[in-house]
């Protein structure tokens, strides 16, 4: 039997919140981040680094959060899937990804969305290649990637024309016109 970890206090500011809270000195990352922080959008996938789900921005950068204990993210920026919009305007990738149909049942979906906010952040008009590249360490079951490839090209050119994204909302046109709510 291991004997109970020692109890650290834990400084960080995720999703541009400011977070300090006692952490066992032993925590995963990724356990407090959806466990004490509250940030369910942070995936557990394979907890061996394989899958991607679970990856976060680390100052910017992306990391495993399965693969990372959560002192060593003490005192920096981290920023889950929760906080790639800006308000109510969603990032590009987030929009595209729903307009291109980048995700299919949607539970890899953070992973790929933080990794590739991060390299349209570093490089707003990447390559195939490129593309390729940085979702690499990401695993979808569902879409073949090519709709990732393709959310992520039109992301590109969102952000490179500078148009930004819509409101998210705003009112949109009713799916069912002339559907009165009656069952019959």
């Amino acid at each position: 039997m291991l004997p109970p970890s020692d109890e650290v206090e834990w400084f960080a500011r995720v999703n541009g919140m400011a977070v300090s809270m006692p952490i066992e000195s032993n925590a995963i990352l990724l356990d407090v981040l959806r466990d004490q922080v509250g940030s369910l959008g942070t995936k557990r996938g394979c907890d061996m680094g394989t899958c991607g789900c679970c990856s976060v921005l680390i100052d910017g950068t992306p990391r495993l959060s399965c693969l990372m204990l959560a002192q060593e993210a003490d005192g920096c920026q981290i920023t889950t899937i929760e906080g790639l919009a800006d308000g109510h305007h969603l990032h590009p990738i987030q929009q595209t990804f729903t307009e291109c149909g980048g995700s299919q049942c949607g539970f890899c979906t953070p992973g790929f969305l933080v990794v590739i906010s991060a390299l349209l952040d570093g490089n707003p008009s990447p390559s195939d290649g490129e593309i390729k590249t940085a979702i690499e360490g990401n695993l979808c079951r569902c879409t073949g990637y090519q709709q990732i490839v393709d959310s992520v090209r039109a992301a590109s050119d969102i952000l490179v024309s500078g148009r930004g994204t819509p409101d998210a909302t705003d009112a949109k046109s009713d799916p069912h016109p002339g559907y009165d709510g009656d069952p019959r």
